[in-house]
């Protein structure tokens, strides 16, 4: 009787349902209006098989489902990176497609299209096992990255055409850029020039004009102090500045592949990934929609990993129309603001947009570092932990730690069992205003076959920092060979652990070999940066014109 009853309440909500050997296939037939609830009921549907069995959710191909924030599901999830509590009170996310304890799920989108209304979160994979989403386009009815491109300057004003995906409003002698259910005036901008492919950081027209007016729908002109740096042709994309959701979120998960997806549009943050293990991103296109017309294809970062373990392989995707880091792995640096007994010590997140989730688990290994010099002085393992609050941590430890780091008035710690194995390949990057690509873990390191075109600061930056990001950690075993970067800013490859006093290297075992550096010369520095590192051999590169590197201690 209950399956009888589950058929027709499938069959009520456009669902299908078929089973093969082994297999379950779940169809999710094209929805008029909102698919939010039809997406949630599959979902649920394959609970049922409880992880026994694969179940696949498909989408009907070339369709489009729509998302809402309306109808998402609501959860408190603290996201790494993101706002802090005076910017977000309420870090409520709006999920879309929400997985949640689940194993053996693969979501097929067969060419569809995900398309979000309102600002919202995407993706939640939370607590899951073998999770795969492919062959999907997501994007965004009201992108909250609105454009204009500029149509005039003169030395006191620019006229610009508002691109048809935003929406405005002029109230009270102020521009609003408007979206489903969420409005900003002022914020953050950058420029995009069509001639070079490049953005680049810029003062917001919106908070310097003196006066704005409509010329006709959708033309708008600005009347300025003084002559806009801006040219004719060249788009602005404008933002507010809190990362309320993220495009998708990561967590507590094991074996999340994300493959063959066209991310058009990622909203607020882009995929999140924090405390998971063995993620696969392949053949991802974040750029946005080539016949659209629209540059941004992202709020901020791409791909953020954070605290998570396993390998992490990113491989044959595009990154391209960013506003900040397409990529960022690294770890977190907690400050040691209690040491108890020795074995049993207070930890804290101080970064403000870091904050809230857990960070150590039985088990695992932590270093305790040396902010200053970024150097270890003690290691243990983690016998118990508990969130005292959102910002502190107590930590059990397996040791009692030694007098003379107990008295130590700054010390913050890493937690070196999340720290994961990287293979970034066959990537391209273009079209960020920031660096390509940021990684901080102490296990293997493999970046090759990527292209970096007119990346403005460090293509790839090694940092580790235990008093501003707080991101940790030393790397150990990196390659960098074979890639190609092209017209991009010195130094191209930086190394540069953020210390305020030498102690010894930070970083090691570094290879950069058989790179080609395209016009990346300048007068005003070199290819290479190195500091506070040992063990970095440069070799077999090709570089026009030619340029040395450096190294300093």
């Amino acid at each position: 009787m209950e399956y009888i009853r589950r058929c027709i309440l499938i069959l009520a909500l456009s669902l299908a349902l078929t089973v093969s050997a082994g297999e379950v296939v779940i169809n999710v037939m094209p929805v008029d209006g909102d698919a939010t609830e039809t997406i949630r009921i599959a979902i649920e549907e394959a609970r049922q098989s409880d992880g026994a069995h694969k179940v696949v959710i498909r989408f009907d191909p070339g369709h489009v489902y729509n998302l809402s924030r309306e109808a998402a599901s609501k959860c408190l999830y603290h996201v790494s990176n993101t706002t802090s509590e005076e910017e977000n009170p309420s870090p409520v996310k709006h999920i879309g497609v929400w997985l949640r304890g689940l194993s053996n799920i693969e979501i097929d989108g067969q060419g569809a299209t995900l398309l979000t209304h309102g600002e919202m979160t995407t993706w939640v994979i939370d607590d899951c096992r073998n999770i795969a989403i492919s062959n999907l386009t997501v994007d965004a009815a009201d992108p909250s990255v609105p454009e204009m491109t500029v149509t005039e300057v003169d030395s006191h004003s620019l006229t610009a055409r508002v691109h048809a995906s935003s929406n405005y409003e002029l109230r009270d002698g102020k521009l609003y850029w408007k979206g489903q259910r969420w409005e900003f005036t002022g914020g953050i901008a950058q420029i995009y020039d069509h001639e070079t492919a490049t953005t680049r950081r810029c003062v917001s027209p919106l908070t310097v004009a003196t006066h704005i007016e409509e010329i006709s729908p959708g033309i708008l002109k600005f009347h300025l102090k003084r002559k806009p740096d801006v040219r004719i042709g060249q788009t602005y994309q404008m933002r507010h500045s809190l990362r309320t959701e993220v495009a998708g979120l990561i967590v507590g998960s094991d074996n999340v592949k994300l493959s063959n997806l066209n991310l058009n549009f990622m909203g607020n943050f882009g995929i999140v990934a924090q405390n998971a293990s063995n993620l696969t991103y392949h053949n991802i296109m974040c750029a946005p929609d080539s016949l659209s017309g629209r540059t941004c294809a992202g709020f901020a970062d791409f791909i953020q990993i954070s605290g998570c373990c396993g390998k992490v392989d990113i491989s044959g995707c595009r990154f391209n129309g960013s506003q900040d880091d397409p990529i960022n792995i690294h770890g977190t640096h907690l400050k040691v603001t209690d040491w108890g007994d020795g074995s049993r010590v207070v930890v804290k997140y101080m970064h403000p947009q870091t904050f809230g989730f857990q960070s150590f688990f039985k088990g695992d290994s932590i270093e305790i570092v040396n902010p200053d010099n970024l150097l270890p002085v003690a290691d243990a393992i983690v016998v118990g932990a508990s969130m005292i609050d959102e910002r502190n941590i107590e930590l059990l430890l397996d040791r009692q730690l030694a007098p003379d780091v107990c008295v130590m008035s700054a010390a913050v710690v890493e937690n070196i069992s999340r720290t994961p194995e990287v293979r970034i390949a066959d990537c391209s990057f273009s079209a960020t205003p920031t660096r390509a690509i940021l990684v901080s873990t102490r296990r293997k390191v493999l970046i090759e076959n990527n292209l970096f075109e007119r990346i403005p600061m460090a293509s790839i930056l090694i940092a580790d920092d235990g008093k501003s990001w707080y991101e940790s950690g030393r790397v150990t075993d990196v390659t960098i060979r074979s890639n190609r970067f092209v017209d991009c800013s010195v130094p191209v490859i930086k190394i540069a652990p953020e210390i305020s006093e030498y102690a010894g290297p930070v970083h090691r075992n570094i290879k950069i070999e058989d790179n080609v550096f395209e016009f990346c010369d300048s007068p005003e520095g070199d290819l290479i940066y190195v500091r506070a590192s040992e063990d970095v051999r440069v070799k077999d590169n090709t570089v026009t014109p030619d340029q040395s590197s450096r190294a300093e201690p």
